[in-house]
């Protein structure tokens, strides 16, 4: 394999880990913070919509773009800024527009990663290489649910999103090795 391909599974895992803490107790968050199951639904489809809309126009300014790996890291950058901001969430509003910005770190790094994955993938071993893209996903998401869970019990909320801001200031400083 690739050094660049690994660089980016180790990256993409680091993110792909901080999301997946998250996800499994998401809705106990936003009961904690005021908000029932409307707010959780809404705060899911702000961050959907968000993301397939800036998806939409950024992908076709990134087909511009020189440096693609520029535009990975600021989306990790964006999303560290994002899991950082879940400290500070006090109520729905707050919640659903730091998922928005989150949404943003998706749309600018989801094209450009997948195109710099796909441009460094082997053409005989294409589909191995992106099965380890996506086997990397499923276990990391596996282990990272149960650790999120673990660490949001033991020591709560802020210590989790502490955490996830970490694995994505580490996706920040790999993605910017060579």
């Amino acid at each position: 394999m690739k050094h660049i391909l690994r660089t980016l599974l180790i990256a993409q895992g680091f993110l792909i880990a901080a999301f997946a803490m998250f996800s499994p107790i998401y809705a106990i968050f936003v009961e904690k913070i005021g908000g029932g199951i409307l707010a959780a639904s809404s705060s899911v489809a702000a961050f959907s919509i968000a993301t397939g809309i800036m998806v939409y126009i950024i992908s076709r300014w990134e087909n511009h773009v020189k440096h693609l790996n520029k535009m990975v890291r600021i989306a990790y950058a964006l999303s560290a800024m994002g899991f950082l901001g879940y400290v500070f969430v006090q109520n729905i509003t707050q919640f659903i527009l730091v998922q928005i910005l989150l949404g943003l770190s998706v749309a600018i790094r989801a094209p450009a990663l997948d195109t710099l994955y796909s441009r460094h993938t082997d053409r005989k071993k294409g589909v191995s290489e992106w099965g380890n893209w996506e086997s990397m996903v499923y276990i990391v998401s596996a282990l990272a649910a149960l650790v999120g869970g673990y660490i949001a019990k033991t020591f709560g909320f802020n210590a989790l999103f502490f955490i996830m801001f970490l694995c994505s200031a580490i996706s920040f400083v790999f993605s910017g090795k060579k």
